[in-house]
């Protein structure tokens, strides 16, 4: 739009050499909850025009450019076809980019993004904001069910994973014990609203502060249903727009986070423009948290 700087004025080819890659990984197969998550990434890219790169708030205008990488070709894959595509992509993309943002598709897609960081899992940390544990059963395959039950039968210890925004009603006992038994951290929409999601935050790069690379997987069903009607897993009570954004600025300004995803969103579930926008959002905070780094991480 003429005169309104927006995200998408930031997005260049693929052979640029830009701080960040994107990469869209459609994946839809496997869900609980049959929908249309693989239409997500197309439609964040058509709404990033609708997002302005100037914060009133810390009067800062975003500047980083994003290489767009362009989707992984897994229509109509299983999610165990789809797991080496999605794998290699990411690859390339961490090895080119200081940040990568991966945009699904369901939660699946979060293995093979933490296995395309190409380190032993033992020093890789995992901080889910997520309603959900992640945890069900391995016994009837991949499914956007039990991603982080998957990574820690790879070998993921679960010291090294921390899992913020777990929402009461969504999980069963079994899955909090068993995630509890790994050593997983679990906090509570509850102790977020308590404690507030800057703590929460906190104690979640705490308990991964020992990894030397950290993925940020953020399933949009941890946001409140009524901010964000297009997750299927979505729940009333759940995070508030506004603590997901601040959560996600403060993670992306973590040098160890070289990945961040967003899954979950199934766009056909909203006819209002609701849930894209806030999709379109989260690129702005991954941005600007991005650009509030002081040195990049070694590896």
């Amino acid at each position: 739009m003429a005169g309104w700087p927006n995200l998408s004025d930031l997005i260049v080819g693929p052979e640029a050499n830009a701080p960040m890659g994107l990469v869209g990984a459609p994946l839809a197969a496997g869900s609980v909850t049959p929908g249309r998550c693989d239409l997500a990434p197309a439609l964040l890219r058509q709404t990033l025009r609708r997002m302005g790169r100037y914060d009133v708030e810390t009067r800062t205008e975003l500047s980083t450019e994003i290489a767009d990488l362009g989707d992984v070709e897994i229509a109509g894959m299983s999610i165990e076809d789809a797991t080496g595509p999605i794998r290699e992509a990411v690859a390339a993309s961490v090895a080119k980019h200081p940040l990568t943002l991966l945009v699904g598709g369901n939660n699946a897609v979060t293995r093979p993004g933490v296995l395309g960081l190409g380190l032993p899992l033992e020093k890789v940390g995992l901080i889910t904001l997520d309603a959900h544990f992640d945890m069900r059963d391995l016994d009837q395959g991949l499914s956007n069910g039990n991603p982080v039950r998957a990574l820690i039968e790879d070998g993921m210890p679960g010291r090294n994973i921390a899992q913020v925004g777990l929402a009461p009603f969504a999980n069963s006992r079994q899955m909090d014990e068993d995630a509890h038994a790994a050593g997983n951290l679990a906090i509570t929409i509850g102790e977020v609203r308590q404690a507030g999601i800057g703590a929460a935050v906190e104690d979640a790069l705490t308990h991964v502060s020992h990894c030397d690379a950290i993925v940020v997987d953020c399933d949009i069903d941890v946001i409140d249903r009524s901010q964000f009607p297009a997750a299927p897993g979505a729940r009333p009570g759940g995070m508030a727009a506004h603590d997901f954004f601040a959560a996600v600025r403060d993670l992306a300004s973590y040098p160890s986070v070289y990945l961040i995803d967003l899954t979950e969103w199934d766009p056909p579930l909203d006819h209002t423009d609701l849930s894209a926008l806030t999709a379109a959002r989260w690129v702005a905070e991954c941005l600007a948290g991005f650009e509030m780094r002081r040195t990049p991480a070694p590896r």
